[in-house]
């Protein structure tokens, strides 16, 4: 550990040590039992009580694997103790069998960057199977991910125990939430490229052959390039893409502020002019959607030719295109605008339409007092048949999961949640109250993903690892499972 790093976690540490009074008397106890609704828990892990961000679930032969990005340490474990060899490892990336829900075996962790936060660890994580990668080794299971917030590595994951780096991609500032396409091999990577003006543009880079990257182009919006002058648009946090066969990508830009969907032509981005004009940069766009200075665009999750049973007897318009956008709330105890879940109508590219909105009533639980974030922060990322396009898993932070009837995007409805039950490992959250700091101990459920069987993945930033699910009742029946 460096000494500015010591300092600064020691630092922290005493802060909050010296100005906290006792946890809040409202705050959750250890031992309470979790608060659900046509959800049921099947088993978890703590994750070494590492903060968690993306987990990420592939199919390897007969068996399911999970893999884990995490933010870095706390000020108090910068870096805890990884059981499997005894040694003290900064946050990286998490490896488990979840073959069996029940009981979930972890495999294996690899370190990631030094740094607090986003600073350090390796949260962002995809896999691709050298089976469907064009030019890959086809006995090979690839894993890519971000090293802190200074690059990019692709991984040799074909046994998850024995994790072993294939190459990486240095020299990045902002890394973040990547998208790769396994078929084709195009990865649209969050970075920070030098002379840019924003923390996150989007680097495209064909990663058919992981073994030897090719970059395509950088890309972003103009007035982020680094010619431009003046006003400077939101960076971006992510993209979502429908692969060639759809011919878009939708880019989700902001956080929690002045957020935007830009609707991209796939083929236009990777084969038109690579410099970064003004020109250039707007020759793929086919639409966009300037968002509220009040929220952002965390996830941009598409669901086209969706049917809506309303129009069926409508003459134009039964069947439409669908982008949902989730918010990510960052001020803890509602200290900021509220971050939702929000459907735009995008049938018509050119003009996409905010349609409806949807967020957990804060009053249902008394959320803005639990201590920590209140508020949406991303959607399940998988398009298996099991779940897409009628159920919506979401993250809203100390409310736990929320599953969403998604069928009618004009009237999405919660029809399931699950809120965790906090444990020895979870980890506090902090306010100021004027010269003080109050901290309270609430869950924080963060990223979720979903696999082919139906089984739900939540995992935690505050440190209480991945709680897997099932659902039940009338949740179970929308998505027809037996």
């Amino acid at each position: 550990m460096s000494n500015a790093f010591r300092k600064r976690a020691l630092a922290l540490g005493l802060a909050c040590a010296a100005s906290s009074p006792a946890l809040a008397q409202n705050a959750p106890k250890i031992g309470d039992p979790p608060e659900a609704r046509n959800t049921r828990l099947l088993g978890m892990n703590n994750l070494q009580a590492r903060s968690a961000y993306q987990p990420v679930i592939q199919k390897q032969g007969d068996r399911y694997i999970a893999y884990v990005g995490h933010h870095g340490g706390t000020a108090d474990t910068p870096k805890p103790v990884n059981p499997l060899n005894g040694q003290a490892e900064f946050n990286g990336t998490s490896i488990l069998d979840v073959t069996d829900p029940k009981n979930p075996v972890y495999l294996a962790h690899i370190p990631g960057e030094e740094g607090l936060d986003e600073a350090g660890g390796a949260q962002m994580v995809r896999i691709c199977d050298g089976k469907v990668l064009p030019k890959a080794d086809k006995n090979i299971v690839y894993m890519l991910r971000v090293f802190g917030n200074s690059a990019h590595e692709i991984w040799n994951v074909t046994d998850p125990a024995k994790p072993a780096l294939v190459t990486r991609l240095g020299g990045l500032k902002g890394t973040h939430k990547n998208f790769w396409e396994c078929d084709t091999g195009i990865a649209y990577l969050v970075s920070g490229a030098p002379g840019w003006r924003v923390p996150r543009m989007t680097q495209i880079y064909d990663l058919s052959d992981p073994a030897k990257p090719v970059k395509i182009r950088d890309f972003g919006l103009h007035g982020q390039d680094p010619a431009s002058t003046g006003f400077i648009p939101m960076y971006l946090h992510g993209a979502f893409s429908l692969g060639p066969s759809a011919n878009r990508v939708y880019m989700g830009y902001g956080t929690n502020k002045d957020g935007m969907l830009q609707i991209l032509d796939r083929e236009k981005l990777l084969k038109g002019p690579p410099e970064p004009t003004a020109e250039n940069l707007l020759y793929p766009e086919v639409g966009r959607l300037q968002l509220s200075s009040l929220m952002g665009a965390h996830t941009t999750f598409p669901m086209p030719r969706m049917p809506v049973s309303e129009f069926n007897r409508d003459k134009d318009g039964q069947t439409r295109d669908f982008v949902m956008i989730v918010n990510e709330e960052l001020a803890n105890e509602c200290r900021e605008p509220r971050q939702m879940v929000w459907f735009a109508d995008v049938t018509v590219e050119k003009t996409p339409m905010i349609v409806s909105n949807w967020t957990v009533p804060e009053k249902s639980g008394d959320f803005c007092q639990r201590g920590g974030r209140f508020g949406s922060h991303s959607s399940n990322e998988s398009m298996a048949p099991v779940f897409y396009k009628k159920l919506a898993m979401i993250t809203f932070f100390n409310a736990g999961l929320r599953v969403l009837d998604v069928r009618n995007p004009y009237q999405p409805v919660e029809v399931g949640y699950f809120i965790p039950s906090i444990t020895k490992d979870t980890y506090k959250r902090c306010v100021k109250d004027g010269e003080a700091e109050k901290c309270k101990i609430a869950i924080q459920s963060n990223n979720v993903e979903t696999d082919d069987r139906g089984y739900i993945y939540v995992v935690d930033r505050a440190n209480t690892g991945i709680h897997i699910l099932e659902l039940t009742g009338e949740a179970r029946a929308i998505a027809g499972l037996p």
